[in-house]
């Protein structure tokens, strides 16, 4: 026996100098990489501020289903800054040459190495991955609380909001991934469902309610006082157009129904377009009622996309990412919040979308809120997002007159009008002619928001006065579907990204021919004035003005 166990010991004693290989200075270093690669980096910015100021309430239960939008990184950030500052300049030669959403995500989405690298890690940990979006940006993922905690690192725990008396959950740490894995990802959303984005719409109920006619701006009288009468006669309505409102709420067909049976308009039928898993949440549908009638109002022949996501950080990412991916050419935003409200990570995913909205040429426009000066509401001075994004087209709000026979008589500021200066974001290159400081102004344009001279609104199975910066974004995108309905049957380029659009024209000498120019009224810290202002922008469109500047 013991002999033959002699060759035995031989076998075993001959890999030695193949261990002696391996403690080589190669081996090492790549041991060593591949350790670094494992090590855990915390992904910084991804706890929502109001776990800061909440109570803590216990666990999430372990078996809970939780859905998580994961954001990657765009690749050449750079290269793309780049060819945005080129498709937006009209003395370039690739001004208005827009990429399609393949293009987009061939130069500048994640890698296919990259998609499968973070796909197996995420697999790994024992989650459900579905597909990449179209732009190969975010990828979902769905488990269990406990898998959720065990792949990122960090605890869910309930929370009480005593200042908004509510309930959420929420991650306590910032997760946690390893480095190669981290290095890849810019945001992981869903890790709470703390509602984030407020509407910017205010209703009072019409002294006639449901029976007699509605008070407040009907179609006819918006059209001539926006001096859209001769495009839509002209059959320029935005058919062959589409506009996408997008929602954190659902809304009832009914009440848009009523809406254009009232006002004999025959638009096309809103379509429902789910992201993030939708919502059934009703709590919001004057809202969204109130943006589908201003475009039925104004651009009757368009296409109206509902976008519908649930309102927190996952819902969010998941709505903009599907807009851009998606490729709709006209989107209108009503929800915002609170610049310094956007958690770090999210700003940064979102501000990723829009960036490829500007490069795809989509028109993107979003209420500046409500609150005047001071969106926070803490008494200082800030500014909503995304609205204050310099992609995203801010739409301020004014106080309209009209003249006896209906027309456009004068426009000034309305108080509760959001502007003034991000904290965040630097002055874009199209706003430098107006803007000396360093950093983004907004808004730049507006509308009529002021409830004293609003939209009659048919919602909850009733006639509604509606006002706010939520009833100026869908009107400016009414507006730019009338225009691409003109400028595709005279062969010419779509409005595209508004910014450029508007800047390039507003300095024009067509200016006051294109616009109303808002002079006077303030938001709070800030005063409407000649030319551009923190108010109202550069103001609001005269529609036939505007048209024949542009298109002929």
């Amino acid at each position: 026996m013991k002999s033959r166990l002699k060759p035995l010991i031989g076998l075993i004693a001959a890999p030695l100098p193949i261990i002696a290989l391996a403690a080589s200075p190669a081996f090492a270093a790549q041991t060593e990489t591949r350790q670094a690669a494992a090590q855990p980096v915390a992904l910084h910015g991804n706890v929502v501020p109001a776990v800061s100021h909440s109570t803590r309430t216990g666990e999430v239960a372990a078996d809970s289903r939780i859905t998580l939008a994961i954001s990657l990184n765009q690749q050449d950030t750079a290269g793309l800054d780049t060819f945005l500052t080129q498709v937006t300049d009209p003395k370039s030669p690739d001004y208005e040459h827009y990429l399609t959403v393949d293009q987009f995500a061939q130069r500048f989405g994640a890698s296919p190495a990259t998609i499968a690298k973070v796909t197996a890690y995420l697999k790994a940990q024992g989650l459900t991955v579905g597909a990449v979006t179209a732009n190969r940006l975010t990828l979902e993922a769905t488990g269990t609380a406990a898998q959720v905690q065990k792949a990122f690192g960090t605890k869910l725990a309930t929370f009480h909001d005593t200042t908004t008396n509510r309930d959420f959950y929420a991650n306590t740490d910032a997760p946690v991934l390893p480095s190669e894995i981290a290095s890849v990802v810019s945001d992981v959303s869903g890790l709470n469902n703390y509602a984030k984005y407020r509407h910017f719409s205010t209703g009072k109920l019409s002294p006639e309610a449901a029976t007699r006619a509605p008070s407040g701006l009907s179609p006819a009288k918006a059209r001539s006082a926006y001096n859209l009468n001769s495009a839509l006669s002209a059959g320029y309505t935005g058919k062959g157009q589409t506009v996408a409102v997008a929602e954190f709420s659902a809304f009832q067909q009914s009440n848009i129904a009523a809406y254009d049976k009232y006002f004999n308009l025959t638009p096309p039928t809103p379509t429902v377009v789910s992201a993030g898993g939708g919502t059934t949440d009703l709590s919001g549908q004057g809202e969204v009622e109130l943006d589908i009638e201003v475009v039925h109002a104004l651009a009757p022949g368009a296409n109206v996309k509902v976008y519908e996501a649930p309102n927190s950080d996952t819902g969010e990412v998941s709505l903009y990412s599907k807009l851009v991916s998606d490729n709709v050419p006209v989107i209108s935003i009503s929800w915002g919040i609170y610049e310094a409200g956007e958690t770090p990570s999210n700003r940064v995913a979102v501000d990723a979308d829009f960036k490829e909205a500007a490069a795809q040429g989509q028109s993107v426009y979003a209420a500046s809120g409500d609150s005047g000066s001071d969106d926070a509401g803490n008494g200082g001075v800030s500014v909503d997002f995304p609205a204050a994004d310099p992609y995203v087209t801010g739409t301020g709000g004014t106080t309209l007159s009209t003249t006896s026979s209906g027309t456009w008589s004068k426009e000034t500021a309305w108080s509760g009008s959001g502007g003034g200066v991000s904290t965040l974001f630097a002055t874009p290159s199209y706003q430098t002619k107006v803007n000396t400081g360093t950093k983004r102004s907004v808004p730049d344009v507006a509308a009529v928001a002021d409830p004293a001279t609003g939209w009659a609104v048919y919602t909850a199975g009733a006639w509604y006065t509606y006002g706010g910066t939520s009833a100026a974004a869908p009107n400016w995108a009414a507006f730019t579907a009338v225009y691409n309905s003109e400028a595709a049957a005279k062969s010419k380029p779509s409005f595209g990204f508004a910014n450029s659009t508007i800047y390039s024209l507003a300095s024009s000498a067509n200016y006051r021919a294109a616009f109303h120019d808002v002079t006077s009224g303030s938001n709070g810290a800030y005063k409407a004035a000649t030319g551009y202002d923190k108010v109202t922008g550069w103001g609001s469109y005269n529609g036939a003005g505007f048209l024949k500047a542009k298109l002929g």
